[in-house]
């Protein structure tokens, strides 16, 4: 059994200051308060921490720093910030409020350089990037503005780009997969984690503990980043009132599902497994 240390990685997509989570990055659904999550995830085993404004570049906006503010007062693991990352001083402004990692992927597909350059001032730890891919008939392709742009280019050919600007980290989000729990796209996970040095952290598809177990024995990843699964799990936790913007007749419906330690309990079920993960 190959013995990387996996890194177990929740992400939380923000629009307007709110947790949403969708099928295929569309259809946002609210779920509530991303600080809450944050810290249910830090108190509970998470290694790291993603948020994402999904709606930064459609907007031309760049909203995340009072909230990377709030999180970093309260959450003390890695936070990667991305969506609407578009100049150094953004970046700056961005680490300057808490983040660790600022991560690109519509300003690094518009201007490649940009990564080039912005690995070069903070180095290549601090620069991530997300890769969406989307499948079409049996090929692969990069998208950008949260996977609303579809852009003819290979994902391979793309990461190897990206590592080659000085990226340290690449999110792989499967779009075809984001959101519907049947599992991870599993060939184009092991394609690309084979063929770069750099780490990749799977991100799309987990619906069950199985799914984290099969990615992890069958591509070269080093972590997971998950949504679907932590949030539904433990949304219910959280009082909410109806008259708020959102499907809350779904939320009243996970009441049924409560589950409050998800992370705790994936992390045991992979070390039985002989997965090795950070207690």
């Amino acid at each position: 059994m190959n013995k990387r240390k996996i890194r177990i990685i929740p992400r939380l997509e923000i629009k307007n200051g709110l947790l949403v989570k969708g099928i295929n990055l569309e259809g946002l659904r609210v779920l509530g308060d991303p600080l809450k999550f944050s810290e249910n995830y830090y108190n509970y085993g998470a290694d790291e921490i993603i948020y994402t404004d999904v709606v930064a570049t459609l907007y031309g906006t760049n909203n995340l720093s009072k909230f990377v503010k709030r999180t970093s007062e309260k959450v003390f693991v890695p936070l990667t910030v991305g969506g609407g990352i578009r100049s150094i001083k953004d970046i700056e402004e961005m680490l300057k409020n808490g983040a660790d990692k600022v991560s690109i992927n519509s300003s690094a597909i518009d201007n490649l350089n940009f990564v080039y350059e912005a690995s070069r001032i903070f180095g290549s730890s601090t620069i991530v990037s997300n890769i969406e891919c989307v499948k079409i008939k049996n090929k692969y392709f990069i998208s950008k503005s949260n996977g609303r742009d579809l852009v003819k280019v290979d994902p391979l050919i793309w990461a190897k780009k990206l590592e080659d600007s000085g990226v340290g980290e690449i999110v792989l989000v499967s779009v075809n997969h984001e959101g519907l729990k049947y599992g991870f796209d599993l060939k184009i996970l092991d394609k690309i984690s084979s063929k770069i040095n750099i780490p990749v952290i799977a991100a799309g598809g987990a619906g069950e503990f199985q799914h984290i177990y099969d990615v992890i024995r069958k591509t070269n990843i080093s972590g997971v980043s998950i949504s679907s699964l932590f949030h539904y799990n433990i949304c219910s936790q959280f009082k909410f009132k109806k008259k708020k913007i959102g499907n809350f007749h779904y939320l009243e419906e996970l009441k049924r599902k409560k589950d409050d330690y998800p992370i705790l309990k994936l992390k045991k079920f992979l070390k039985l497994k002989g997965i090795d993960v950070r207690s």
